[in-house]
């Protein structure tokens, strides 16, 4: 079992004007990857109006690791708060979540606390989690619609 070590949050302050702050560890199980087609895309964010994309999230954690070493993710110096995890396989890595007519997902997704999947991604208070002083372990399984 492969597992993809995640380091920094998406944003930092400079050590020159904060003592460094250690976090916790977020390790995660993937369940039921289809295959090693592409990547995981993976993100864990704080802040609720960019989950599940985290785009230009600065209280959030991104990384993109090849779908074949995807089996445990760990994001490291994690500060203590309210996360929602989402992940994307991403099988032909072209940056997105591919759609077919425009709705239907044609890639792999899953969310913490395997958060429920209606009409549209789950709210950032379904798939919340609370991240504290020890380690957290999230599996998330893998969904895939076609």
């Amino acid at each position: 079992m492969t597992a993809a070590m995640l380091g920094a949050p998406a944003a930092q302050l400079s050590a020159q004007t904060a003592p460094a702050v250690r976090g916790t560890q977020v390790v995660i199980e993937v369940a039921n990857l289809r295959n090693t087609d592409g990547v995981v895309r993976a993100c864990m964010t704080r802040d609720s109006q960019r989950f599940p994309r985290c785009q230009n999230s600065a209280q959030g954690y991104r990384t993109v690791v090849p779908a074949g070493e995807a089996t445990t993710l760990r994001f490291a110096n994690v500060q203590p708060g309210t996360y929602a995890i989402a992940l994307l396989h991403d099988e032909n890595d072209n940056g997105k979540a591919d759609r077919v007519l425009g709705m239907m997902p044609r890639e792999g997704f899953g969310f913490s606390n395997d958060a429920p999947v209606n009409m549209g991604p789950p709210s950032f208070g379904d798939a919340a989690i609370q991240v504290g002083a020890r380690e957290l372990h999230q599996t998330i399984r893998m969904r895939y619609m076609l």
